[in-house]
């Protein structure tokens, strides 16, 4: 019985999320809504979505398992997660009531808080302290409804710490029903070390960025390009290395400054995250470049100041992903449904736009082209939600969680 493909159903609406436009703006009219019906899947792909008591007739005749549900569910796709910190030591609940006593981002780092605290908790970890904490946060995630999630290196910031890091995501990735996909971002600030950018950059990518091909830790590298950060010219080093060595590249653009954006746009990188400083200049290059805006309410909350212009941006035909970036820093929430619901409502998204934000455009964002959306074919990993219309999801603003999580077809919560 266990290797028969399993029919699952009847949810009172289905949302593929399939045929959608990959850019620009989405009207809820243009969802695909199955309606009392039902999903086939074998061996954790999705065969068929239909009318359930078709596909149930059908499947009693051929012998398959049917898992009927006993009340009114919508179901979605698993929810991407496509831009976070997930692996990290410490915290910083210091740096946060600084921040709410008004003291900036950019000030609290300055005076020794920030990024290098994290780093200074990370290095003194071990692999396996690593690799159980993500494993609880990963743990989280699933029970949020998130199956995909990218976590960033980016708080070692040796050779030895960084492949520590990526080591760690690889090992609970291995270990876990959650995917997560580890992105190498050794260029997120200098070093303590290190007071030079142009320096640490060719340290990282004589030293690292091989070492992180040969023992097949990641195929993707970031940087952080902003004020006390790295700037054009480090940024310009690492990409064409990066992109030598085969990586994606994406980058955390325009938080604080208007720079990154610019970079992106010139060097085609997969991805610009954060945008919250982006002018309509910048979001015109990054559409022609196809290049994918990736906004973080959760650090805009996290940090109280305003949202990336994402209305602007579809506005300027570019695809969006939502994320969490989720972090121990400016982003600690780490409740994507909530972050999208709410930034939905101040940047009056429609619900069809918030939701391709967290699935279908995030999966485009992570260039996984396999899952985001429910039809044949695809992964099986979908969440269930007890109600009877998929808007009161993002009308109650996230408090609603998934009922039922599936992993590539086999229920995990």
């Amino acid at each position: 019985m266990k290797n028969k493909p399993l029919l699952i159903g009847p949810f009172i609406q289905i949302v593929t999320m399939d045929g959608l436009n990959e850019k620009g703006h989405i009207d809820n009219s243009s969802l695909q809504i199955e309606k009392n019906a039902g999903i086939l899947i074998e061996k954790g792909i999705i065969q068929e979505i239909d009318n359930y008591n078709m596909l149930k007739n059908k499947a009693r005749q051929i012998g398959y398992q049917i898992k009927e549900l006993k009340k009114e569910m919508v179901l979605l796709p698993g929810f991407i997660d496509c831009h976070t910190h997930l692996c990290y030591a410490g915290s910083r609940e210091k740096d946060y009531a600084l921040r709410v006593e008004g003291k900036t981002y950019l000030e609290i780092a300055a005076s020794g808080g920030g990024i290098l605290d994290t780093v200074r908790h990370t290095r003194e970890a071990s692999l396996q302290e690593l690799a159980e904490s993500l494993q609880i946060r990963s743990n989280r995630q699933l029970n949020y409804g998130i199956t995909t999630c990218e976590v960033k290196s980016g708080y070692g910031l040796t050779v030895k710490d960084e492949l520590k890091m990526l080591q760690a995501i690889n090992l609970v990735n291995n270990n876990n029903l959650i995917d997560l996909i580890p992105t190498c971002l050794a260029a997120h600030i200098c070093p303590p070390e290190s007071s030079i950018p142009e320096e640490y950059i060719k340290y990282v990518n004589k030293e690292l960025l091989p070492e992180v091909i040969k023992q097949n830790l990641s195929k993707r590298v970031d940087i952080y390009i902003d004020k006390g950060a790295f700037g054009k010219y480090e940024a310009a080093i690492y990409i064409e290395k990066a992109k030598s060595l085969g990586f994606d590249v994406c980058i955390h653009a325009d938080q604080f400054s208007v720079a990154g954006s610019k970079i992106a746009s010139e060097f085609n990188a997969l991805s610009a995250d954060h945008l919250e400083e982006s002018n309509e200049e910048n979001l015109i290059d990054l559409s022609e470049k196809n290049v994918i805006g990736v906004v973080l309410p959760g650090a805009s909350i996290g940090l109280g100041l305003p949202f990336a212009k994402a209305k602007k941006m579809l506005d300027n035909n570019m695809c969006v992903a939502i994320s969490s970036d989720w972090n121990p820093g400016s982003a600690p929430m780490g409740d994507l449904l909530m972050q999208a619901s709410v930034l939905s409502a101040y940047e009056k998204l429609s619900i069809a736009e918030t939701l391709a934000g967290i699935t279908i455009r995030a999966a485009k964002a992570l260039k996984l082209n396999n899952r985001g959306k429910l039809a044949k074919g695809m992964l099986a990993d979908m969440i269930a939600f007890d109600c009877t219309d998929y808007r009161y999801i993002f009308y109650l603003q996230g408090s609603l969680k998934p009922s039922i999580v599936w992993k590539n077809g086999k229920v995990i919560h």
